[in-house]
C-alpha cells in the first residue's frame, strides 16, 4: 500500500533549444495548455510534495508564459553542454532546499505521460525494494525515473550529456523498470508532434 505521506521531489527538465523543432516546444500548444504546463499539471496531480521547472534556453520567454503555475523555476546557464548539467542544477536545488526520499526526473516533451503513471512511479518506489524505479524502454531503460536519496550524490556530479541513463545503466541491479505503454513518446520534431496532436484529438 502507498505511504499515506510521500516525500518525493520532481525534476522536470525544459531545457533544451529544440534545435529540431526549430521553435521552442515548451511552448507548443497542447490540449488546453502547452507541454510544459501539461508537464507541470500532471506534476502537481501526482503524488509529489516538491516541483521545480529547469529552463535553459528561452529561459524568460518561457517564464513569461507560464508564469501562472506556483512551481519553483531553475535556470541552467550551461544547458548547452547537455542535459546531464541540467538534472544537476536541479538536483543541487533540492537538496539545498530540504531532505527527500527520492526525486523522480521526468521530461517536458513527454506530454503523455500522465500524473497516475508517475504515482505508479511513487508507489513501485515505497512498495518494492528497489531504490531507482525507471521506464522501460525497447533497449534501455530512462526517464521519467525516480532515484532514491543514495543517488542524490552521483546525480550532483552528473556533466556535458551524460543524463540519468548513465546512473540507471551503472546501477542496473537496482533498477526496476516499469513498462509505459505507449506513453513514453518524445515529441522531438514536427511529425512527432503532429502525430501525437492527432492522437490526443482521436
Amino acid at each position: 500500500m502507498l505511504h499515506s505521506v510521500n516525500n518525493i521531489a520532481i525534476i522536470i527538465l525544459a531545457a533544451g533549444s529544440s534545435s529540431r523543432m526549430g521553435r521552442p516546444k515548451q511552448l507548443l500548444s497542447w490540449g488546453k495548455s502547452d507541454l510544459i504546463g501539461n508537464a507541470i499539471e500532471q506534476a502537481k496531480n501526482s503524488r509529489s510534495d516538491k516541483i521545480i521547472v529547469v529552463l535553459g534556453a528561452n529561459a524568460q520567454l518561457i517564464k513569461d508564459n507560464i508564469s501562472r503555475w506556483e512551481v519553483d523555476f531553475v535556470e541552467n546557464e550551461n544547458w548547452k553542454s547537455g542535459l546531464g548539467s541540467s538534472l544537476a542544477k536541479g538536483v543541487k536545488h533540492l537538496i539545498e532546499l530540504e531532505t527527500f526520499d527520492g526525486i523522480l526526473v521526468m521530461l517536458a516533451d513527454q506530454p503523455l505521460i500522465d500524473s497516475a503513471y508517475l504515482n505508479l512511479l511513487i508507489e513501485s518506489f515505497y512498495t518494492t525494494s528497489y531504490f531507482i524505479i525507471a521506464t522501460a524502454y525497447s533497449k534501455r531503460a530512462g526517464v521519467p525515473a525516480l532515484f532514491d536519496k543514495k543517488f542524490f550524490e552521483s546525480l550532483c556530479d552528473l556533466g556535458e550529456d551524460n543524463g540519468a541513463k548513465l546512473i540507471i545503466e551503472q546501477f542496473g541491479h537496482e533498477v526496476l523498470s516499469l513498462d509505459p505503454g505507449k506513453k513514453a513518446t518524445d515529441i522531438d520534431t514536427e511529425v512527432d508532434y503532429k502525430k501525437l496532436t492527432k492522437r490526443l484529438n482521436e
